[in-house]
């Protein structure tokens, strides 16, 4: 969509701003709330956001190419836990890191890909398939893990696993340089390759899609595997960090996800989007999070406040674009 070609200038501002919305909006909270919060632009407080942030941006990755074909991928959390727990256990058993990671990585594709065959070649709704999914995976982590945590051990093994969810390069956390390339990756993917061009293509008109001679099924299918694989990635992450893999791990991630993709700009009607949208939606969720906490508010009116928040930037969006 290249459109600021054909606009006058005045236009071209304007297409720029809102193109733009979410991250100004995002510069403009994070000010807000350094001046109620001196603390909050601190080096070691910008890299904890960036650190807690990271795990939610992984998975809202994956789900900005689901969104952006018109689907939904609610199983993300369930997944993320099921690989989360398989990771833990191959450690625990004294397995490679390095396999551990393979192992985890492509039960999470496998996983991603049997929901994309069911919408695609089924014909089911993604809704229902992947709510499906959700309970059934969320079933298997509890039965595989005995509804217990599952620790992955000690060793040096243990430690270069570990380093993944808790090390730290130059100074910064390894969770963080993990988003950075799953971002870089997805960009290139998105913008310079035929496929991300077929993404978009489904999304906004699936039957000119079809009548051009793409395959529509198997870019819906490769979708929600790139959407399982990541949500493993980000099962690793999480598992890694706290050296231990709970049969909880990865509830309402799935909701978390959704809205930093619609935060950032992505339409849940498909074809319109960007993953540069859904870093910056993922970082006002972190930023807000981070921000409560430093203000004291309760838990439980932070659940409250984050739904407001969303619901008031999906309306405001909904807004502009008509």
């Amino acid at each position: 969509m290249n459109n600021q070609t054909t606009l006058e200038p005045s236009q071209k501002k304007s297409f720029i701003l809102l193109r733009n919305k979410p991250f100004i909006g995002l510069l403009i909270f994070a000010v807000l709330v350094s001046f109620m919060n001196p603390r909050f632009l601190s080096a070691s407080n910008m890299l904890n956001v960036l650190r807690q942030t990271s795990i939610n941006a992984i998975i809202s990755a994956g789900m900005t190419f689901v969104i952006l074909t018109g689907g939904i991928d609610l199983s993300v959390g369930s997944i993320l836990a099921f690989c989360g727990a398989i990771s833990a256990s191959l450690m625990a058993s004294g397995q490679n890191a390095f396999l551990a990671i393979a192992v985890s990585l492509v039960i999470g594709g496998i996983l991603g890909m049997l929901s994309g065959m069911f919408i695609s070649y089924g014909k089911l709704q993604a809704f229902i398939t992947t709510l499906v999914t959700m309970t059934l995976m969320r079933g298997a982590t509890l039965v595989f893990t005995d509804g217990k945590p599952i620790s992955i051990g000690f060793g040096d093994n243990t430690s270069l696993f570990g380093s993944i969810g808790a090390g730290n390069i130059l100074g910064i956390p390894t969770p963080i340089y993990i988003m950075a390339v799953v971002y870089g990756v997805s960009y290139y993917v998105l913008n310079h390759t035929k496929f991300g061009r077929y993404v978009y293509a489904v999304g906004g008109n699936e039957e000119a899609t079809k009548l051009s001679g793409i395959n529509v099924d198997k870019v819906k299918t490769k979708v929600y595997a790139i959407s399982g694989v990541l949500s493993a990635l980000a099962g690793i992450v999480v598992t890694a960090r706290l050296f231990s893999a709970q049969p909880t791990a990865g509830s309402g991630y799935e909701l978390d996800a959704i809205a930093a993709v619609v935060l950032g700009g992505t339409s849940l009607a498909g074809g319109i989007g960007r993953i540069t949208g859904t870093i910056t939606g993922a970082l006002i969720i972190g930023v807000l999070g981070n921000a409560l906490n430093l203000l004291n508010v309760s838990s439980y009116y932070q659940l409250m406040i984050k739904a407001l928040v969303i619901l008031a930037a999906v309306l405001m969006d909904r807004k502009s674009k008509k």
